[in-house]
């Protein structure tokens, strides 16, 4: 995953703001954090003292979070902004590697507890003209998630690696496929539980979701696909459009 991201950060302009969905904030409503100095939440146990200390000192947005509360308002989902909580590890784990001198401000957005996957693909519909202004949206979560199956003592079975490959497999077909229309695309991440060995990477949704709210972002086929192992398990990172390329959308239109 290291090497992944240090390949991936100089492909990325520094964008104005980042908007980040968390695998580990779940809410009964959309929750935007709205501080101007979130700290940072150490949501994890069991882990080395220095753990506990990593510092990711980036700044808040509130202006943004307003404008997230404004724009999931206007489309009838419920929202609300939390001035008291601080970035959990979803947001300063992946920031830390892509953006390392924490000078990008940036709001957290969790999940909605019920984990319905249109609702999220919804919740990034919402967003989608955040982009046009240098905001980049981040899903934060993993496309392999089934904890029972990661050791690092112990190698997966064959078995669960093709199946592992399998359900990427769909994913890659699903989010890349320029032939397939929009309305298939939104149709297949809804009923991801139809996917080939969906449940066995996914026990439960919370670290796929974060991706639904990106293809809903997105409407359009992603245009790289980043991938690594992780304790004998592939997983991907899915890429559309870059900062530069929304910087040059608004030269073109400033232009004409």
């Amino acid at each position: 995953m290291l090497d992944a991201f240090a390949d991936l950060r100089p492909e990325l302009s520094e964008p104005t703001a980042v908007l980040l969905v968390s695998a580990h904030w779940e809410s009964d409503t959309v929750s935007v954090t709205a501080a101007d100095t979130p700290g940072l939440l150490y949501d994890y146990y069991g882990f080395p003292e220095e753990s506990y200390q990593i510092t990711y000192p980036a700044p808040g947005a509130p202006d943004l979070a307003r404008d997230v509360h404004a724009r999931l308002g206007s489309e009838g989902l419920a929202v609300r902004l939390e001035f008291d909580r601080g970035f959990d590890h979803g947001m300063f784990v992946p920031l830390k590697l892509l953006f390392p001198d924490a000078n990008v401000p940036t709001v957290q957005v969790s999940l909605k507890g019920s984990l319905d996957p249109a609702e999220h693909l919804a919740i990034g519909r919402a967003l989608e003209g955040l982009r046009d202004h240098g905001v980049m949206i981040i899903g934060s979560g993993l496309t392999f998630h089934n904890v029972e199956l990661l050791s690092p003592e112990q190698a997966p079975h064959e078995r669960v690696v093709a199946a592992n490959l399998d359900f990427h497999e769909w994913l890659d077909d699903t989010l890349t496929r320029s032939e397939l229309d929009e309305h298939h695309r939104i149709s297949a991440m809804s009923n991801w539980e139809d996917a080939p060995a969906a449940r066995l990477c996914h026990p439960r949704e919370e670290h796929l979701l974060p991706l639904h709210v990106c293809v809903g972002a997105a409407r359009s086929p992603a245009t790289r696909v980043v991938q690594f192992d992780m304790l004998g398990f592939g997983v991907r990172c899915y890429v559309w459009s870059s900062g530069a390329d929304v910087q040059a959308k608004r030269s073109i239109r400033s232009r004409n």
